[in-house]
């Protein structure tokens, strides 16, 4: 069989530096640590995976949370504008009672007064124009014939504003009206 030279000098120092047994013995190790590294990132991968669907499902459920928010604030804001309308305002004074006031008097710093007072009289329903109120166009099931008797019988009339006689001064008043405070 063949033998392998024998070498001299510079060469059979550079051929100690080789090994000479047999190479399975350590591709073993190299290979088990590139599977190792190849299934350690798989499982990492996985991970990264799972935590990034659950911030996404996260992220989800909050988007939701916040459109079904905006569209709460926007039907309350509706509402607000609805009842805060001058013809709402009118129609809710006039249920209450209440009637547009006259011509305001002004009390001079001295005690004379400006101008005439005059009571508040009350206007005709011919004149207060017809608005539904923001809750009148929900619709809601009739009440019973009972409980309306009820309610209209529990309702208290409006009293009359009380007259109030003008101010007698003895000062002379004049004729241009002024700011108070000035």
């Amino acid at each position: 069989m063949s033998r392998k030279p024998e070498l001299r000098g510079r060469a059979a120092r550079l051929a100690r530096l080789f090994p000479t047994g047999p190479g399975q013995a350590a591709r073993t190790p190299f290979v088990l640590l590139v599977v190792l590294l190849l299934g350690g990132g798989l499982i990492g991968l996985l991970v990264l995976n799972s935590a990034l669907s659950e911030g996404q499902f996260k992220l989800d459920d909050l988007q939701k949370q916040t459109k079904s928010l905006t569209d709460e604030e926007q039907a309350l804001q509706r509402d607000v504008d609805a009842y805060s309308a001058p013809d709402a305002l009118q129609r809710r004074a006039h249920e209450l009672g209440m009637v547009p006031g006259g011509d305001p008097a002004f009390l001079d710093p001295n005690g004379t007064v400006k101008g005439v007072p005059e009571q508040a009289a009350e206007k005709t329903s011919a004149d207060t124009p017809v608005v539904l109120a923001p809750e009148a166009l929900i619709s809601r099931p009739s009440p019973s014939p009972t409980r309306a008797a009820g309610a209209a019988a529990r309702v208290a009339t409006p009293t009359p504003a009380r007259s109030v006689a003008p101010v007698q001064s003895t000062a002379v008043q004049s004729s241009t009206p002024t700011t108070p405070g000035r």
